[in-house]
């Protein structure tokens, strides 16, 4: 993984977190040591990403801090598919139709080669006429 992608990752794990995470679960999410999330940790708050750190507590960014997802990767993209097409096939039409434009917003946002993507993935979702077992009667 690049080092940029990296640093990006850390502020994207961090963001929107209301507990302090510890270096340990950082390096665990990202597959690194412990040691490397010091030093990108150390590089973030010199660069003035707004990180809080707290020794023996963890790491937390400041709440008014946003940094928006640059893109989605080929996987995530499918799982966004994935999870549309449950909602559209297990659902009522009211919440199939708000996966549709869903899935509609994440293709306009996407380039022209990452749109392709969407229109390529072999996911699917069976359609169901049961009642799922995490519904509740009204």
């Amino acid at each position: 993984m690049r080092r940029s992608d990296r640093l990006f990752q850390i502020v994207n794990y961090l963001q929107g977190r209301k507990l302090a995470v510890t270096a340990e679960q950082i390096a665990e999410e990202l597959d690194v040591c412990v040691r490397t999330v010091y030093r990108d940790i150390r590089d973030l708050m010199l660069s003035g990403v707004p990180v809080q750190a707290e020794a023996g507590v963890g790491y937390m960014l400041d709440k008014d801090y946003h940094l928006p997802p640059l893109m989605f990767d080929v996987e995530e993209i499918e799982a966004l598919v994935l999870g549309a097409a449950m909602v559209g096939s297990w659902t009522d039409e009211h919440m199939a139709s708000i996966s549709r434009r869903v899935i509609d917003k994440i293709r306009a946002a996407l380039p022209d080669r990452a749109r392709s993507i969407i229109n390529e993935t072999a996911l699917f979702a069976l359609p169901t006429t049961g009642k799922l077992p995490w519904t509740v009667d009204k």
